[in-house]
């Protein structure tokens, strides 16, 4: 290496816009080899390793612990060992790296020599000077703690000696503050007629959550059609195969996702995007591949892993990736590209006791399936009452891409697939 290198935060997903430092692997003057790891990252789906793409010594940490921080921005620096880098943090712009904002003091805080977290403006105020607690470091007479914790903590009503610093020599920062309020039990209400709430930060998946919904919402003008699906004779087939190959545990949901696929490859409509920056043009862009997005509530939010080709795939192989990508996504530990590249989303909450719901669209796809509880109930056929397994469907359109007559011809598939399984077959 020749020269000290600036080291910022990926982009490590698709809709990534900050990301929080989980974690620090290598501390100041620690060798840092290529394809080593270097931190760990939050990003607004998952908690990310980060690898080093560069060789040196770590001279210089942007961010610390639990902040969190713009893509792009300054997160460290390599060099070589004793390498001035004075320079180049004054040349860096704006707020990239939170030792060049240690240098930017407020003069209503002139006593705290602290980094604003997360590019935030230093909180107008400080919280009066209490008697600190034996692990809350102390600075001219305050409590050392960045800004935003100052800010974060004075609107929650929490002193600032009760908290734990992680920071640097023991500063508070943001996630200590958000973390001790997570932690606290909820007041209960008084019988005098009080109330009592409490405030939690907006995690990075849930305010991509947010946006992207949101934005789907109000963008994409959504229809909807719900079908009831008799089940009898999909019951009986998924039990048969269980009996023949116990070791396969193919549930009724990787049979509706098979479904999907191959209602799909005939509906190649419905298989489409509302694509409105292709080479400065609107599009429909329709794909030739079919990659299926199935819905997992995390505890936090929501997370789509994608099930690649799985019109071409047989129930076996879709069960088995179901399976795995699930209990990933609920880890945490989902990569990037398995969550990336969905043409059509299946959200089923039947398994919730849900009998039918409807869903909000998944970009860039123009339509969701949203599937409730098999239920069983009285049926009228020839004249005669009888009792049949029921699943009610229900699918969201964007109407800019799909029309009411496409998106229920793909539904009747869909639903003729499930009632008569062995016609995937052919």
């Amino acid at each position: 290496m020749n020269m000290a290198e600036v080291v910022r935060m990926p982009k490590m997903s698709d809709t990534m816009t900050e990301g929080v430092i989980v974690a620090w692997h290598k501390q100041v003057g620690d060798t840092v080899k290529p394809g080593e790891v270097l931190a760990e990252i939050e990003t607004d789906k998952a908690v990310m390793e980060f690898e080093s793409f560069q060789q040196g010594t770590l001279l210089h940490i942007g961010a610390q612990k639990g902040e969190t921080v713009k893509v792009d921005a300054v997160i460290a620096i390599l060099g070589k060992p004793g390498e001035d880098i004075q320079p180049l943090l004054s040349g860096l712009s704006g707020a990239a790296s939170a030792q060049q904002e240690k240098k930017s003091e407020t003069p209503a805080a002139p006593s705290v020599s602290v980094a604003p977290s997360n590019g935030e403006r230093p909180a107008p105020t400080e919280l009066p000077a209490e008697k600190a607690t034996a692990e809350t470091p102390v600075v001219s007479g305050r409590v050392k703690a960045s800004p935003l914790a100052r800010r974060l903590a004075a609107e929650a009503g929490v002193p600032l000696t009760a908290l734990r610093g992680t920071g640097d020599d023991g500063r508070i920062i943001k996630r200590d503050v958000e973390h001790y309020i997570s932690t606290q039990p909820v007041t209960p209400v008084a019988a005098s007629g009080g109330e009592s709430f409490r405030d939690v930060p907006i995690s990075q998946m849930r305010k991509t959550i947010a946006r992207r919904l949101g934005e789907s919402m109000f963008t994409a003008p959504h229809f909807y059609l719900t079908s009831e699906i008799e089940m009898d004779r999909c019951l009986a087939d998924r039990e048969e195969l269980l009996r023949i190959n116990p070791d396969i545990k193919i549930s009724i949901n990787d049979i509706i996702v098979k479904a999907v696929a191959m209602a799909l490859t005939r509906h190649p409509a419905v298989n489409s995007s509302w694509i409105a920056d292709a080479g400065g043009q609107t599009v429909i862009r329709y794909y030739d591949h079919v990659h299926i997005g199935v819905a997992v509530a995390v505890d936090d939010g929501l997370l789509v892993p994608v099930v690649r080709h799985a019109d071409r795939k047989g129930l076996a192989q879709i069960s088995k990736e179901i399976r795995e990508l699930s209990a990933r996504a609920r880890e945490k530990k989902l990569q990037p590209d398995e969550m990336a590249g969905n043409t059509f989303t299946v959200s089923n909450l039947g398994m919730l006791d849900i009998d039918e719901f409807t869903a909000i669209i998944n970009p860039p796809d123009s339509c969701i399936l949203a599937v409730g509880k098999v239920k069983q109930v009285p049926v009228v056929a020839d004249q005669q009452v009888r009792v049949a397994s029921v699943m009610k469907v229900t699918l969201s359109c964007d109407h800019r891409v799909v029309d009411g007559a496409t998106g229920a011809r793909f539904l009747q598939t869909v639903k003729s697939f499930l009632q008569h399984p062995l016609s995937m077959l052919f």
